[in-house]
């Protein structure tokens, strides 16, 4: 949740920043008449319950003749007072339903518009010119026995796959280089659940617009991740942290589970959009002045990531439409591929700024000991998704493929014949 008292004292900037995701500025006005009328139950609420005590005060003190008007005066008060706790409760409710309304704050900087309104801030490495006709990466991995889609629709339906043989070490090798990095680079590795509370999902911001992306148990009440971003969010809820030291930096390495609801008929071809898929996720707390900082460290150690597999990429600045409920910015690192002569998403990292932590309760003490709202940030390092752009770049003329150097001792083979 956007902080209130920033609310209060800059509604421009969060109308602006509606604006430029594409959502309704009016809900600004909402949450702030919600805000004034849940502090005017409260004030209410108050000065009954004080005059309730001065009064309980005087019945006390009352002669006998004076107690029976008393305590039929003091009956009513107490009627008063449980409606203005209802009342109370009920701004109370109103004004949290109007608070969840509202995603982060954009920064100032990032590009408005939607999903094709990014801005592309670098392009890295050089586009392959292949003198032969390229495959693309399903009719690679499917000659090389990599990868086996028509038994994994038999086993489980569409958009669900093996990966076989050198395959699943190509997708192993990708994702213990990347706990290697991390825990070079001063992470703590993680392997989480991949279930969680729905306290611990709203918490994250996944349960608003794209909650129909979400696999649900309804019998247990339980939520399938998308990333294993949402359970490190949840680690340290109702927590108050030590960052004045420096952020804490957690990698988690898991399955991921996404419905893919409303993509039908897009990317059916292959493992570039499906239901289950592999990533290892950097998580970090910090203080909010370090968070601008500690962005472009994760963007970094990403860079580095992409620089071991050996795939051209462009780095782009999200716009503020296509920009999830909790990231106020996001830079994406997104990988050639050939057979479709476009970049596709490898790698994003998000700033949540507060809007996270507020909602987990996850706070630190400031220098004078005084809790604050931590910030929250998350990149990815690695998903099953890299072996795309990997198969297809490093393909050669005889149809197999050139496994990228830092990978070979994962996988066991210089070359997927």
């Amino acid at each position: 949740m956007i902080d209130l008292k920033f609310l209060r004292e800059n509604p421009e900037i969060v109308r602006e920043s509606q604006r430029t995701r594409g959502e309704d500025p009016g809900l600004v006005d909402a949450l702030l008449e919600a805000d004034a009328s849940r502090r005017a139950a409260v004030l209410t609420g108050d000065n009954l319950r004080a005059e309730q005590k001065a009064f309980g005060k005087k019945v006390g003190q009352a002669s006998q003749e004076e107690r029976p008007a008393l305590l039929e005066g003091s009956k009513e008060l107490a009627a008063k007072v449980k409606e203005a706790e209802a009342a109370q409760h009920e701004a109370q409710a109103a004004l949290d339903a109007a608070h969840r309304a509202i995603s982060n704050v954009v920064q100032e900087g990032a590009p408005a518009g939607g999903e094709d309104d990014y801005i592309v801030l670098e392009h890295v490495g050089e586009i392959p010119k292949f003198d032969f006709e390229p495959k693309d990466h399903l009719e690679l991995g499917e000659s090389l026995g990599l990868i086996d889609m028509e038994r994994g629709a038999k086993v489980s339906g569409s958009r669900f796959y093996f990966m076989t043989g050198y395959g699943a070490m190509l997708q192993l090798g990708l994702l213990q280089l990347a706990a290697q990095k991390a825990i070079a680079n001063g992470f703590t590795m993680m392997i989480p659940p991949v279930l969680v509370r729905p306290e611990i999902m709203a918490g994250t911001g996944f349960l608003g617009a794209h909650s129909d992306e979400i696999y649900h148990l309804q019998d247990d009440d339980l939520y399938l991740v998308g990333t294993s971003e949402v359970p490190m969010a949840g680690y340290h809820s109702g927590e108050i942290l030590e960052l004045n030291e420096g952020p804490k930096r957690y990698a988690g390495w898991s399955s991921c589970f996404r419905r893919e609801a409303g993509s039908y008929g897009k990317d059916t071809r292959g493992i570039i959009r499906v239901h289950q898929f592999d990533k290892v996720e950097m998580f970090t707390y910090c203080r909010p002045e370090d968070a601008d900082a500690e962005h472009q460290r994760l963007l970094g150690w990403e860079r580095d990531m992409l620089a071991a597999i050996d795939v051209p990429y462009r780095v782009i600045d999200v716009a503020g439409g296509d920009l999830g409920s909790s990231a106020a910015r996001k830079f994406d690192c997104e990988a050639w591929v050939p057979t479709q002569g476009t970049y596709r998403e490898l790698t994003s990292t998000s700033n949540c700024t507060t809007f996270q932590a507020r909602r987990l309760g996850v706070r630190y003490r400031d220098e004078n000991g005084k809790p604050q709202t931590a910030a929250t940030l998350n990149g990815t390092l690695a998903t099953t998704r890299w072996i795309v752009s990997i198969l297809e770049n490093h393909q050669q003329a005889d149809g197999s493929v050139r496994v990228p150097e830092a990978l070979v001792p994962f996988v066991g083979t210089d070359v997927l014949r």
